[in-house]
């Protein structure tokens, strides 16, 4: 397998950037907060952070904020790096390379479920009633599971680029290199023309097209946007 330095597209590391700074940040306050409100599964001996839950309700926020582009991407140019129609049948070539992949586009599937989880238990939950009886409401165990959830596939995650990239496939992600048709200014006129009726009428048809061959993944990303958007409702509701 080339070790050589693949390239990523600039769309994919603005977003998985600053996806993966939220979604971390969130992990270790939500970790801070379940250790000095909780401790059902034991606790760690340090001290708390005043005002944690509104540090954890910002960064909340913006992932809700960052999360339907990511979405978008996932399912549309990133789709390969998703759950396919064929996932099941390569898993059985247990220790070859198709596996890896496979096993690796699950998890990454895995992971925006669970991130969709947390967003939609996190925006029913309310800031400073963790002392109150939240405990005992059903929202703040899913929120306890899609946390999980996401920080085993994190750890996946990082294993499986490790498995199949290694070193040049880890930093690749970080470069700051762009190729001449993967500029900024290029990428933000083409998000501009996301606002075109014609535009959007087109892309949508070509993406039905092309997930009618896997209608796996199309549901799940039905269960997605759905997640968002009971998510946004919330939010907007809420204020």
């Amino acid at each position: 397998m080339s070790r050589s330095q693949p390239y990523q597209p600039l769309a994919l590391r603005t977003l998985h950037g600053s996806i993966a700074v939220l979604m971390i940040i969130a992990l270790l306050t939500g970790f801070l907060i379940y250790n000095s409100e909780d401790q059902r599964f034991g606790y760690l001996p340090i001290p708390a952070i005043p005002k944690v839950e509104s540090i954890h309700k910002l960064f909340g926020k913006a992932f809700l904020l960052v999360i339907p582009f990511f979405a978008i991407y996932s399912f549309g140019a990133g789709r390969h790096r998703l759950i396919q129609a064929d996932s099941l049948v390569r898993l059985k070539a247990i220790g070859k390379p198709i596996w890896w992949y496979t096993l690796h586009r699950i998890v990454n599937t895995f992971m925006l479920l669970g991130a969709t989880l947390a967003l939609v238990s996190g925006r029913e939950m309310q800031v400073g009633l963790l002392g109150q009886g939240e405990l005992k409401q059903i929202w703040y165990p899913l929120h306890l599971v899609s946390w999980l959830l996401i920080f085993s596939c994190l750890a996946m995650h990082l294993l499986m680029i490790a498995k199949i990239g290694g070193v040049p496939l880890m930093i690749s992600i970080f470069s700051l290199v762009n190729r001449p048709k993967d500029r900024p200014p290029i990428l933000v006129k083409s998000c501009c023309s996301w606002f075109s009726p014609k535009w959007l009428m087109s892309w949508l048809t070509n993406h039905l097209k092309i997930k009618k061959y896997n209608m796996v993944l199309l549901g799940l990303e039905l269960i997605v946007m759905a997640g968002i958007t009971f998510a946004w409702m919330t939010f907007i509701i809420h204020r």
